[in-house]
């Protein structure tokens, strides 16, 4: 035992195995054990993590940079990273607010507002079942909960009013499936913490007038979080109406019998509703209105789901909420299992630089984005086919994300895009969730439930056509918020190249043309702090490229502060203290920029000549120079981790 130790410490099993197993046999092992952890029924993040293990210590194509053991270190310390992103805590908000408002009466209530609202149209108790479908989507942010809250209900309803039963299988599966669409929606907060591990993130290509081209995200005042449940209110709604329509014209064409419309019985079912209805009106609201943030607003719909399902509807007793509470846990513990094991996955895939090659062989076949978006949606519906939705998301945003960025299309836009494909994989099979949902509570066999969405499924892709080839769909109410017109066209933003061409041609701009746009997409992303330093000509190119990386976690007002103390200190002591900044962890550099107002001029410079920032956690590390080791408490040597900040090498610059 402690050999193996050994050898997984100082990496030498790595090359043992490599010696041992050729390149094409490795990937035979592979399959095979693919192959025999699904014949064993294994839950898919024992795959990931079992894929992810064989790939670091097999594939000769992965050449570790470090031993085994700290490669695993490494995603324990990333997926510990993600853990404390304030999206994640949304998450389980969501879920237990959802899972209480299934339990209680909320979806009851929204079932006879609609049916007031629409019964006297042609189709009306159809439309009725869409509308609800919409209401309780924009609640409860899960899909297969909105299939099963609104669809016992209406389903019966349906068939009493002379709809077939295959019409009113595929219309109530297929509405359902709104609930990833309509804020607030799980797998939109799921992939803003995957976009934002990747390098580029949410940040744009920087256009002529040096700002980001077309930077609706930033100018909007929204978060990631926040701007992609706006931008999916409209495709939403889209698709919504779609659905309705077709209900329309099946009501009108079997001459559904309909109801007179009924103004106090209009009233008495909204006063019923009223506080269900609230609900996305306080969510959403909140967030746009800047009130709170979605990580808050979730927090808030629980509080609110608890009030009114135990103290106005009394839908729910107190001793019901403990199994609630369990039940909702269960859920969350096993969408973070497979987080944690495809972060472990997308680290290798990073590693492996297998993005890269995708966007170079995307690029080298000279496609125009409208091009890449058509080839986009094949492989995403073939994909929604074959994977559950997180899955698809943790693991092929961070392969198309970088492309659709390189091609000048918006990163609000090519989310949409690739929630609206994942949508219409809940109808498709072999794994489409919402097939298996409403077979079970419908009583149907998988088959006929497969035949019976069909043709709404066939109306979602119409849908998806729109909202890719008219992004005014999902970015028109966010270029609003800016004060931009809301018709967007293609691209979305300049695409990489032009870019690049762009920063070689104004060589009087601060920042030289040898610094890469990833970098400068990084200062931009700092906000205000990124705009100060790309239009700031006192300081050095050298000791702009440290502070590039800098710009992400300080405010603008604390980045005029630093950039103030230049002309102070001079070049020299200056590109010092930004080498040092750049080199802090992100708590160490926060705490130094709480310091600093009370620093003079002198005590400053002080601080640098003696390399010590912060005496009271030690020195910074001005001259470390990117040291592989660093010594802990007992004087051992402990690996930096590939995550310590290092010096810009001339790959960045």
């Amino acid at each position: 035992m402690h050999q193996v130790n050994q050898l997984l410490m100082t990496g030498g099993i790595t090359e043992w195995l490599n010696s041992l197993v050729t390149l094409e046999f490795s990937w035979v092992l592979l399959a095979l054990l693919v192959a025999v952890l699904a014949a064993l029924g294994e839950p898919l993040y024992v795959v990931l993590g079992a894929i992810t293990a064989y790939l670091m210590l097999t594939l000769p194509d992965f050449p570790p940079i470090k031993p085994f053991t700290a490669s695993l270190n490494s995603i324990i310390e990333e997926t510990r990273v993600i853990s404390d992103k304030v999206e994640l805590l949304a998450i389980p908000f969501f879920v237990l607010a959802g899972a209480i408002m299934t339990n209680g009466a909320i979806a009851e209530r929204l079932v006879n507002v609609a049916r007031a609202a629409f019964g006297w149209l042609p189709g009306g108790m159809a439309i009725s079942g869409v509308a609800a479908c919409m209401f309780f989507a924009a609640i409860s942010g899960s899909s297969p909960v909105t299939v099963i809250a609104i669809g016992t209900m209406m389903y019966p309803v349906l068939i009493k009013d002379g709809y077939s039963e295959r019409f009113s299988t595929g219309l109530l599966t297929s509405a359902g499936s709104l609930g990833i669409l309509i804020p607030p929606s799980i797998p939109m907060i799921v992939y803003v913490i995957v976009q934002g591990q990747l390098e580029q993130g949410w940040s744009l290509p920087i256009g002529p007038d040096g700002k980001p081209a077309y930077g609706i995200l930033a100018e909007s005042g929204l978060d990631p979080v926040g701007a992609l449940f706006l931008a999916g209110v409209g495709p939403g709604i889209l698709i919504g109406v779609c659905l309705g329509l077709f209900a329309f014209v099946e009501g009108k064409r079997r001459g559904v019998p309909t109801t007179k419309f009924d103004f106090s019985k209009f009233m008495t079912a909204l006063r019923d509703g009223f506080w269900a209805l609230m609900l996305p009106v306080l969510i959403l609201g909140g967030i746009y209105t800047g009130t709170f943030t979605p990580t808050k607003a979730a927090a808030v719909a629980v509080v609110y789901a608890f009030i009114v399902e135990v103290f106005i509807h009394k839908g729910l007793e107190l001793k019901d909420i403990p199994r609630i509470f369990s039940e909702s846990a269960v859920l969350m513990g096993v969408l973070l299992i497979i987080i944690a094991m495809a972060l472990g996955f997308n680290r290798y895939l990073v590693k492996a630089e297998v993005p890269d090659m995708a966007v170079e062989l995307i690029l080298g076949w000279k496609m125009s984005p409208l091009a890449f978006l058509l080839v986009m949606n094949l492989l995403l519906l073939v994909v929604g086919c074959l994977m559950d939705i997180m899955s698809a998301i943790l693991i092929v945003v961070p392969l198309l994300a970088p492309i659709g960025l390189e091609l000048g299309i918006h990163p609000i836009h090519l989310a949409i895009i690739f929630i609206v494909n994942l949508e219409i994989g809940y109808l498709t099979p072999p794994l489409g969730l919402n097939l298996f949902v409403a077979s079970t509570i419908f009583k149907k066999p998988i088959g006929e439930v497969v035949i019976s969405v069909i043709p709404f499924t066939l109306i979602m892709l119409f849908c998806l056509g729109l909202v890719t080839y008219v992004p005014t769909v999902s970015l028109g109410p966010l270029a609003m918020m800016a004060g931009k017109s809301p018709i967007v066209g293609f691209p979305e933003t300049v695409t990489r190249a032009e870019a690049e061409a762009l920063l070689e041609a104004k060589a009087d701009e601060p920042i030289g043309s040898e610094q890469s746009l990833g970098q400068i997409n990084k200062a931009v992303s700092g906000g205000e702090a990124g705009d100060i330093l790309l239009n700031d000509e006192t300081v050095p190119d050298d000791a702009l490229i440290s502070l590039i990386d800098v710009a992400e976690s300080i405010s603008g007002e604390e980045m005029s502060l630093l950039l103030s103390k230049h002309a102070a200190l001079g070049d020299e002591a200056f590109n010092a203290l930004s080498d040092s900044l750049m080199m802090m962890e992100e708590a160490e550099r926060q705490a130094f920029m709480k310091v600093l107002p009370t620093l003079s001029d002198e005590e400053l410079k002080a601080r640098i000549a003696d390399d010590v920032l912060l005496p009271e956690g030690g020195g910074s590390g001005l001259d470390d120079g990117g040291n592989d080791e660093d010594d802990n408490e007992d004087g051992d040597a402990v690996p930096n981790g590939e995550d310590a900040p290092l010096m810009p090498t001339d790959d960045d610059k």
